[in-house]
């Protein structure tokens, strides 16, 4: 599924001849509800042929009153009210790490390449997971805080079964595509990916085989196809040869590499093709969708996926994101050493292997106690609600061990009590396509709780994440508190989890404070009640 636009690529300046404006600006599809919504009533079948009667998507803008007229607090109704939310499932974490390499140069990220969807999905949650394939559905929350007034936060978290010890999984094919344009030079670029596939090369099995392209303004294949056993040497010379040169032509590495990955192809094994890039397209065919059909086709009838790295302190985030997408795989970024063995050491070898292809979820609200609520972030994964069991529409790709979390903004009904929604994920088995769901479900006395200071540490990252992840893109969520105070929450829970990671969360946030507000930063954050932007 499509999902982002240009923007980013055209504040840079660079440009792919045509192509880039087609890929990012064209073919998008994203239909469904609007971000914020009144709920209704509604039935489904609960069968894979699709629901009854579906609501009509609710107006841009917010929920709605029958009239269409705005209501003081800014919001509206949709007419027929909206009761569902669906989404295709998304494991990205680029969006974050891009953030946090920005801010570590002392910049703030444009607004344009902040998901908050994937700086939550980049923390560990601690939901409990299925014994067999599929889904665990976790529906938790709380209060939004003393600014939230009659706000709460639900959490639907998503797990796939814990991934495979190492000598478990099935063999791999890796193919490579190593950008070597004149951009990579740049220190933390093609030296960074030298280091990464060095580290891969000594995590990946005997029976696992990789082969290399590179490309500037043109493709070129290093590498054929080759087992990992007795050639390990041979491999690491071909990556050491590496060197920058010329200009980005995405079209010819992207195309090469699939030849590649096709001429390779081992039976029975995860094939897969793994882009290393800036993502800085300025040179090449104007075909685009070419280039996307040569993904798709790849994708449909020889189960090759496409995983994207991203590198460099500028960055093509809404490319990568196109071609990924397009390829069943999912976007990652990695700006030092330490990220990278994170990437090429704990989660490429492990999640090599797909759980659920196509995999959507649909949050259904009642409409007796919830009065409004908005998905935050997944604004480039909507997914119309009557083709939640459509199974001819792309969802999203998921691996063992993965976790996915969506948090909404919730505003529940005066007095409310009683169930508040269920939560559905749907996805196909990835070998015999056939459709399975699950399901969730959450009521008032689950989210009635305080946030901070509440039971659930990992829930108050979460809702630190993404609190900060609409800041950083110009929005506020009911209860947010301000940047001074929200990177002293995440200081608190960085001590009571432990967790390195969220320590490092604090020192973005206070970052972001210190260059949004001044060296005092601002530290409060009052917000209007119910102001979702």
């Amino acid at each position: 599924m499509e999902r982002r636009t240009g923007t980013y690529a055209k504040k840079h300046g660079r440009r792919w001849q045509g192509a880039l404006g087609v890929l990012l600006a064209g073919g998008v599809l994203l239909t469904g509800c609007s971000g914020t919504s009144s709920v209704n009533k509604a039935a489904t079948d609960g069968r894979g042929d699709g629901p009854r009667q579906a609501p009509e998507p609710a107006a841009p803008g917010g929920a709605a009153d029958s009239d269409g007229t705005k209501k003081r607090d800014g919001l509206r109704e949709s007419a027929p009210p909206d009761y569902l939310s669906t989404f295709a499932l998304d494991v990205d974490t680029a969006s974050y790490g891009y953030a946090r390499r920005t801010l570590d140069d002392n910049g703030l990220p444009d607004p344009s390449t902040v998901r908050p969807e994937e700086f939550v999905n980049s923390f560990r949650q601690g939901y409990r997971r299925p014994a067999g394939n599929g889904f665990s559905v976790n529906v938790d929350g709380a209060r939004a805080g003393a600014k939230g007034g009659d706000w709460s936060l639900v959490r639907v978290g998503l797990a796939t079964r814990a991934a495979p010890a190492r000598e478990e999984r099935p063999p791999a094919a890796l193919t490579f595509v190593v950008d070597i344009s004149g951009s990579m030079a740049e220190t933390g670029r093609l030296d960074l990916v030298k280091k990464s596939l060095d580290i891969l090369t000594d995590e990946l099995r005997d029976d696992d085989s990789v082969s290399l392209v590179t490309f500037s303004d043109e493709a070129k294949t290093l590498l054929p196809m080759t087992r990992l056993r007795d050639h390990r040497g041979r491999i690491r010379d071909r990556i050491d040869s590496m060197e920058a040169t010329d200009s980005t032509n995405v079209e010819a590495g992207v195309r090469r590499g699939y030849d590649e990955a096709l001429d390779g192809r081992v039976e029975g094994a995860n094939n897969r093709v793994v882009l290393l890039s800036d993502a800085l397209a300025n040179t090449g065919e104007t075909d685009a969708e070419a280039i996307l059909e040569r993904i798709g086709s790849a994708r449909r009838d020889h189960g090759i996926t496409l995983f994207g790295v991203g590198v460099g302190s500028e960055y093509g985030d809404a490319l990568m994101e196109q071609l990924t997408n397009r390829g069943d795989g999912h976007t990652t970024y990695v700006a030092d050493e330490e990220q990278a063995r994170k990437v090429f050491v704990d989660q490429l070898p492990a999640h090599l292997e797909l759980t659920a292809r196509d995999a959507k979820a649909q949050v259904a609200f009642e409409r007796d106690t919830v009065k409004q609520f908005r998905l935050i972030g997944y604004e480039d994964r909507k997914v119309a609600d009557e083709d939640f069991r459509n199974d001819r529409v792309d969802g999203g790709e998921v691996g063992p061990g993965h976790t996915v979390t969506a948090l909404y903004a919730v505003r529940l009904r005066a007095g409310a009590s009683g169930h508040v929604a269920t939560a559905t994920v749907r996805w196909l088995d990835p070998r015999t396509r056939a459709p399975h769901e699950q399901q969730g479900t959450v009521t008032t006395d689950a989210i009635d709780g305080p946030l901070w200071g509440g039971d659930s540490k990992r829930l108050q990252v979460t809702a630190t994440a993404a609190y900060f992840a609409e800041e950083l893109r110009g929005g506020r969520l009911p209860g947010a508190p301000g940047l001074g105070e929200l990177s002293a929450h995440a200081r608190k829970l960085a001590a009571e989890t432990e967790d390195a990671s969220v320590q490092k969360l604090a020192i973005m946030i206070g970052r972001a404070d210190r260059l949004k507000n001044g060296p005092g930063g601002r530290g409060s954050g009052e917000v209007p009640e119910g102001e979702l932007g």
